[in-house]
């Protein structure tokens, strides 16, 4: 068996060779070695063998469930040795890791995208948690300060140490867990996702620390959905599917249709699958829509927005972070908690919404941008988070559990949902495939309007496709979609008329024949 072993290494090194990569031992920092992981009924990971050079960023990409997340936890130590079959090596020496803390030893360091800080302490107590400088058995403060403030300056992030990480805004507490990172001297940085809940501002701040951390010789591994931050920040690109090694390549050989079909197994004609839509009669209708901010009852969030909806389209609406977009979708279905003005009709009909409730009796269903906090149970079952907003179907006194299957799998076929049985939790599933289930737990309600709030956040390039034909195919059975996206690829992909807001406004109405990213921005950013 190890010599086997050995050859199939050697048969990969050949490969490895063939790709153009020199074979001096001493560029690579890391090496993974027929890495097989195991859960019950799945293999995960199957003899994946990944090297990453010293001093570069290296893009890992696939789709959901394609095994990243599990390559991350081995890694850092979460799947300690023992649970799994293969080798790791870091500068040429085989490692051992019983857990995150011999990972962090031996120099590597995960920034995963939930983020692990603690709201109530303050930067200087979270960054070095645990790792605290002592004089005498007491915390030293002044060596505390002095050495949070450094890592700072390095990062060029302009705040206190005493500040309390519960009053900074998410793309700085995602910089102050890159501190936290660096204080534990990491030479492999693991970055997971860590731009999904950054504003554009915020992104090329983080990208433009990425690079000086490269040019300090800090080994990254970027993980990310978001394909123009893999080719704007990586140097090479490995991919996996279905838990095996595809292949490595660098970033400026690999084009993009080529990294897709690498991830997906298949050729996308259309990453965005257009169909012809007939727009027909009128679905929905705001008139002179203002909402107030729910913490300053004086600052409107939207401005006397007025629009039409209209069946057989998908309606985008675009803007940047911040214009009003998520707060106009859900205060138009009652769950905004600030005090709002105006009128909605749906089908001609004046529409009394004062809660998610009135909107669902009415016909209108949202797909909220946080499908974990908002729109899924984790904990339970496919079946329970489907049926959830409809047990009215289910029965009357007593759930029938029988009649709840049924329903359940009807839009597991429909939607085409990737889960073992009804009865998974939904936490075990991938990203798109959770988004699915927020869909179909809508669609059970039978919605004459369906709203979707970044509808393809954190998902795969795959799954967004499978996501993107749904909409065409409500479309087609006559539910009326409306869109929101941070994405312009997106907007102007899949939609057949575009809003575009800014500073709480509609200030462009485009059709999608007319409209360029460059239109979109410049009517964004406050262009007349």
């Amino acid at each position: 068996m190890p010599v086997l072993r050995f050859g199939f290494w050697e048969n990969r090194r050949a490969a490895l060779d063939k790709e153009g990569w020199a074979m001096n031992e001493n560029d690579y920092i890391l090496e993974l070695k027929d890495i097989t992981k195991e859960f019950p009924g799945v293999r995960a990971l199957d003899r994946v063998n990944l090297r990453v050079r010293r001093g570069e960023v290296h893009g890992l990409c696939g789709e959901n469930g394609a095994g990243k997340s599990t390559i991350i936890k081995i890694l850092s130590g979460v799947y300690p040795h023992g649970t799994f079959e293969g080798e790791i090596v870091i500068d040429g020496v085989p490692q051992v890791f019983g857990g995150t803390t011999d990972a962090e030893r031996a120099g590597v360091v995960c920034i995963h995208q939930e983020l692990a800080l603690v709201n109530e302490l303050t930067v200087q107590e979270n960054i070095f948690l645990g790792n605290e400088p002592t004089r005498m058995g007491l915390i030293d403060w002044n060596e505390l300060y002095r050495k949070t403030k450094e890592l700072l300056d390095q990062l060029d992030l302009k705040i206190d140490p005493t500040d309390k990480v519960k009053d900074l805004g998410v793309g700085q507490q995602q910089l102050v867990e890159i501190a936290k990172a660096l204080s534990k001297n990491a030479k492999i940085l693991i970055l997971d996702e860590p731009t999904s809940a950054l504003t554009e501002h915020e992104v090329e701040i983080l990208l433009g620390i990425v690079r000086k951390l490269r040019q300090n010789g800090v080994t990254c591994i970027y993980i990310s959905h978001k394909l123009n931050e893999i080719y704007e920040i990586c140097d090479t690109v490995s991919v996996l599917r279905d838990g095996q090694y595809i292949g490595t390549k660098p970033i400026q050989e690999l084009k993009r249709d080529e990294l897709i079909y690498m991830m997906v197994g298949r050729k996308l004609e259309m990453l965005f699958p257009r169909e012809p839509h007939e727009r027909k009669e009128l679905s929905l209708e705001v008139r002179n829509f203002t909402v107030y901010d729910a913490l300053n009852p004086n600052r409107k969030r939207v401005d006397g927005v007025s629009l039409k909806a209209y069946k057989g389209e998908i309606l985008g609406i675009s803007g940047l972070i911040g214009s009003g977009r998520t707060e106009l979708v859900t205060a138009i279905f009652g769950a905004y908690p600030g005090r709002k003005e105006g009128e909605v009709y749906i089908d001609g009909v004046k529409a009394d919404i004062r809660s998610p409730v009135d909107a669902v009796r009415m016909g209108l269903a949202l797909v909220s941008e946080d499908r974990k906090k908002f729109g899924l149970v984790l904990d339970m079952s496919v079946a329970n988070n489907i049926t959830l907003s409809s047990l009215d179907k289910l029965a009357k006194l007593l759930l029938r559990s029988d009649v709840e299957i049924i329903y359940a799998e009807k839009y597991i076929s429909q939607l085409r949902i990737k889960t073992a049985s009804t009865e998974v939790p939904v936490k075990n599933l991938s990203g798109g495939n959770q988004q699915k289930v927020v869909i179909g737990k809508w669609l059970m309600t039978d919605p004459k309007i369906l709203i979707l709030d970044e509808p393809t956040r954190g998902i795969d390039v795959g799954a967004k496709t499978e996501i993107y034909k749904i909409m065409n195919e409500l479309v087609s059975a006559g539910v009326t979609v409306i869109m929101v996206s941070s994405e312009l690829e997106e907007i102007l992909g899949i939609s057949d008329r575009i809003l575009v807001m800014s500073e709480g406004r509609i200030v462009a109405e485009l059709d999608y024949r007319e409209a360029t990213q460059e239109k979109i921005m410049h009517f964004a950013t406050g262009g007349h």
